[in-house]
């Protein structure tokens, strides 16, 4: 059990799931954030982890957890693993994650910090998160951390019935909104949340430029060593 150092995460009236506070309480944000980043770890702001891509504010970190209600024995996807944050709060409160990243180095960097602070129920894969993980669906949650222009069919296929989906939606480089999709007895119920900005999700031809193979497990136990 993770010791709090500091008074946090704190009061944000509109967050009151006491499992997600107590979790945010638990992860050291300052191990997710660069080094030079670290000073501002427990700022509420979003912060710059290299590779074009940020860790979110933790009061959207914190919103979007809540809104998946997620229960200790659910099986959760997480779509943009970045440097592992979000990922790191989801297995403290799920059974099983799959964190899925086109982003190599993100991918393998928040392999070995995972697994460093003890965490053993989450899964990694290199890929296209548009695609999601089939092999591991349904998914009783599924939380997107970049903006796709609109909810990927594959992501509502991997969504198991009573599942529930948060996920951005817009175009780059404008005010995108937060949705909460529910699927209920196979139909589809989506529900605007707040507006958002996001970066965009990444697509296979990010990886591609750089000679890179998509869709591949990140085996943990490859990358003990290495930076962090």
């Amino acid at each position: 059990m993770r010791e709090r150092k500091r008074p946090w995460p704190p009061p944000w009236p509109d967050i009151t799931d006491e499992r997600v506070l107590d979790a945010i309480a638990r992860v050291p944000r300052e191990e997710f954030v660069p080094p030079e980043m670290r000073e501002h770890a427990y700022s509420d702001v979003p912060l710059p982890i290299g590779y074009g891509q940020t860790i979110s504010q933790p009061y959207v970190v914190a919103l979007m957890t809540q809104l998946l209600r997620l229960e200790p024995d659910d099986r959760v996807l997480e779509i943009g693993t970045g440097s592992g944050y979000q990922t790191a709060i989801l297995a403290e409160l799920a059974r099983e994650v799959y964190s899925v990243e086109a982003i190599r180095p993100l991918a393998e960097a928040a392999a070995r910090r995972l697994r460093r602070l003890g965490y053993t129920n989450v899964h990694f894969r290199h890929g296209d998160g548009a695609l999601g993980w089939p092999e591991h669906a349904p998914y009783d949650g599924i939380i997107v951390t970049a903006a796709p222009e609109e909810i990927p069919a594959a992501l509502i296929a991997q969504l198991a019935d009573d599942g529930r989906m948060v996920i951005p939606i817009g175009p780059e480089f404008t005010e995108q909104m937060l949705y909460l999709v529910e699927k209920r007895q196979g139909r589809i119920h989506t529900q605007p949340i707040a507006p958002v900005r996001f970066v965009p999700l990444v697509t296979p031809s990010w990886s591609e430029a750089r000679g890179e193979v998509l869709d591949d497990e990140i085996d943990v136990c490859e990358e003990e060593n290495g930076s962090p």
